[in-house]
């Protein structure tokens, strides 16, 4: 093993574990964490040709941020920098957002949402890209860390475009907690202030009676009988679209 791969272990293995270090598996979080205003600290390809025809063809943009910082390796040896398979060859690392979500609580100009203790990662993920689209205040979650590498490729690097946090859900900023739950009033769109803090549940248990206790309103999504469920990211975007859209056609402009 040369210096090189010597010294390319030793920054990935400690990215892996830094919680002030982001590690962004493929093109896309790298893109998308480009975009947002990251800089890459260190970048790995073992198919140059292959990543920027990518990056030509998707964000040519990304190119000058991912070149100058890039290094070729061996396909062997990204397999061993990276802990999963990837569909397109990079592998980097750059620094995490330091985010105030004490400051966005404060601020309750657009709404939030907030997971509670969900199981899957990805899960956390897909909920971040569609907080993204939406274009939310903040994402907070309890018991899963949204900058593990599987919620940041899940989410495509969109934690760099929407403030993101482990933390427990706040009762006390002065902002309406609204609980997207089962077996509640269905959703009514125009009476959620804008301000709200939208809590959903783990995929399996729902939301804890606390939560709902706390809650200003408990509000469903109509679904057929028979169907129990939705996934956390498809029942938030739901709600998020279905408020958008409703607000526009009533006021004539979105709610936030």
């Amino acid at each position: 093993m040369n210096s090189q791969d010597v010294e390319l272990n030793r920054r990935f293995y400690a990215a892996y574990r830094n919680p002030r270090l982001a590690v962004l598996e493929g093109f896309h979080p790298a893109r998308h964490a480009l975009g947002f205003g990251a800089r890459l600290e260190v970048a790995v390809t073992y198919d140059p040709q292959k990543l920027f025809k990518l990056a030509h063809r998707l964000a040519p943009e990304s190119i000058p941020g991912i070149e100058s910082v890039l290094q070729v390796v061996t396909r062997e040896r990204f397999s061993r920098l990276s802990q999963r398979s990837l569909s397109s060859p990079l592998l980097s690392i750059c620094a995490r957002p330091d985010y105030d979500i004490g400051a966005v609580l404060t601020e309750r100009a657009k709404p939030m949402v907030h997971l509670d203790r969900p199981r899957n990662p990805g899960n956390v993920g897909a909920v971040i890209r569609v907080a993204a689209a939406a274009d939310l205040a903040a994402v907070t979650i309890s018991g899963q860390d949204p900058w593990s590498p599987v919620a940041i490729r899940s989410a495509t690097g969109l934690q760099f475009a929407v403030p993101v946090a482990m933390m427990e859900l706040s009762t006390s900023s002065g902002r309406p907690i609204v609980a997207v739950d089962i077996n509640c009033e269905p959703l009514d769109t125009s009476s959620l202030p804008p301000d709200s803090i939208l809590v959903v549940g783990g995929e399996r248990h729902g939301l804890p009676r606390w939560i709902r206790e706390a809650a200003h309103r408990s509000v469903g999504i109509p679904m057929r009988p028979g169907v129990s469920s939705l996934n956390l990211a498809t029942a938030l975007a739901a709600v998020l679209y279905s408020w958008r859209i409703s607000a526009f056609e009533r006021d004539g402009h979105y709610p936030w």
